[in-house]
């Protein structure tokens, strides 16, 4: 099983996401702790077995996604910065990221202009930065009227704008975690011949077409209902912590997929 994990609010959490007092620091930045996990999902996450190959799947920049230390060592791979950037065993994949910048290739004139945009933007409260030449972010003091400015302005067939809180992103429609995760499946079959199936999990917009692309979408509840979110998706209740939830999901899906791994529907039945 191959499995796709956006990070923030959908494993790590800031320090102001109530996951109660049982948790453990998984990112320092500036000599302060900033993101934490839940025991429990320390707990689920180092227990995943070797058949689960697990890909953070995130906007993180490298250096942002090299601060996290999950507490199971070194992961083999990791998509960063949407999925443009792989990293395998640490280090960047130099085929990949240029198959990335071709793909972005078709948005630079549509993200020059939305570059643009917000640099007179009198909300904006961060500089703007180009992430690795594939895709724009800042922040906004009013992030709601600055995505709103840019989807009015901007053409939705070359570029996607999201909002998480007062962060903002402007991404190349080529450029999706839907992509990410196809050109993944395609870079693992290339490797070992395929035929694993791919789960998903996140807990925002920017991840639906991630959700979309996978055999099995992982979702909160609070995207139950959603425009763009496929109608088989496996909403977890919210009972516990989101991460707890979707990693138990996932233990037994993988369970249920040695004792009948011709059929993945079974694995999915006792969602």
């Amino acid at each position: 099983m191959i499995l796709h994990l956006d990070l923030d609010n959908t494993i790590i959490y800031s320090a102001r996401r109530g996951i109660g007092s049982r948790k453990k620091c998984v990112e320092y930045y500036q000599g302060r702790g900033v993101s934490f996990v839940t025991e429990r999902t320390a707990e689920l996450f180092g227990s995943l077995p070797e058949s689960v190959l697990a890909v953070p799947t995130t906007t993180r920049t490298i250096e942002q996604y090299r601060r996290i230390d999950l507490m199971t060592g070194p992961l083999r791979y990791a998509l960063v910065c949407n999925g443009g950037v792989l990293l395998k065993d640490g280090d960047e994949d130099a085929e990949w990221y240029e198959e990335s910048l071709r793909l972005a290739a078709g948005s630079a004139a549509e993200c020059e202009r939305a570059r643009e945009i917000l640099l007179a933007d009198e909300n904006r409260i961060f500089e703007v930065r180009y992430i690795q030449n594939l895709f724009l972010f800042t922040k906004s003091a009013d992030s709601g009227k600055t995505v709103a400015a840019l989807r009015e302005k901007l053409d939705p067939a070359l570029v996607d704008v999201f909002l998480n809180g007062n962060k903002v992103y402007v991404i190349p429609a080529n450029l999706d975690k839907g992509t990410a995760v196809r050109r993944f499946r395609k870079r693992i079959a290339a490797e070992r011949g395929g035929g694993e199936p791919v789960f998903a999990a996140g807990d925002s917009v920017a991840d639906l077409s991630m959700l979309r692309e996978a055999d099995v979408g992982i979702a909160p509840r609070e995207l139950a209902g959603l425009p763009g979110l496929r109608k088989d998706a496996v909403i977890m209740d919210g009972t516990h912590v989101f991460s707890d939830d979707l990693l138990e999901f996932v233990l037994r899906s993988a369970d249920c997929r040695r004792n009948s791994p011709e059929d993945l529907r079974v694995c999915t039945e006792g969602k």
